[in-house]
């Protein structure tokens, strides 16, 4: 099975341990990357390693 490199919202503030609401801020702020499939915004999971890996000094 390949690995995603997109998940919904919901899916990457699971992931993170936050809610909704703080995700979309952070999209908007540009901490997170996503992209517009239609009418869906998805998340690259890249940019969810990303932000992990800085917000731990690179230690994740």
């Amino acid at each position: 099975m390949q690995t995603p490199y997109l998940c919904s919202i919901s899916d990457a503030a699971t992931a993170l341990g936050i809610g909704r609401t703080k995700t979309y801020e952070m999209l908007n702020s540009g901490e997170l990357e996503s992209i517009q499939i239609g009418t869906r915004r998805l998340v690259k999971l890249d940019s969810i390693k990303a932000f992990i890996e800085n917000a731990s000094g690179g230690a994740a």
